[in-house]
């Protein structure tokens, strides 16, 4: 469990992670030459920074009083969100690494936010994470079927019409 102080520790680096992925988001979909591969990555933009705000309502600091400033401020220089997706530019940038990748870290993230919520004490701090967990198994939902449009993968809604034929 929790101090009070790794509590506010936790709920920080969680609001920093929200914004690395932000950035991730932002920057890839920048770089997307497909209009609706484009659109996802600016959606889970969009929906890190709403998770940003959801850590900063609870948060029991008073580091960061503006979170728009916050946001808004450039990418941090040690985001391993970043980090990795430089790696995937420097092999040639390519929208399903992107995704793949992408994919990876919102599975990840899903765990370890999963993780935290199990030894956090405070339930209005503990339902944030398992919202946010919620939150990002459905990015890695979306994503995923982006991912298998762009393969050429039969999308999980036409599934129903290849049962039946």
């Amino acid at each position: 469990m929790f101090n009070q102080v790794d509590l506010k520790e936790a709920v920080r680096r969680s609001i920093q992670t929200e914004k690395n992925a932000m950035d991730f988001y932002l920057r890839g979909a920048a770089q997307m030459k497909y209009a609706e591969a484009r659109k996802v990555f600016e959606l889970l933009a969009r929906e890190e920074r709403e998770h940003a705000h959801w850590f900063h309502n609870v948060y029991p600091g008073d580091d960061i009083p503006n979170l728009e400033e916050f946001l808004d401020a450039g990418p941090a220089v040690d985001s391993d969100w970043l980090r990795d997706l430089d790696k995937v530019n420097t092999a040639g940038f390519d929208e399903r690494k992107a995704m793949a990748l992408a994919m990876e870290k919102e599975q990840k993230l899903a765990a370890h936010l999963r993780d935290l919520a199990a030894k956090i004490e405070n339930p209005e701090v503990r339902a944030v994470y398992e919202q946010n967990a919620r939150s990002t198994d459905h990015h890695y939902q979306v994503i995923e079927s982006e991912y298998a449009r762009l393969m050429g993968m039969v999308h999980e809604t036409d599934i129903d019409t290849y049962v039946r034929e």
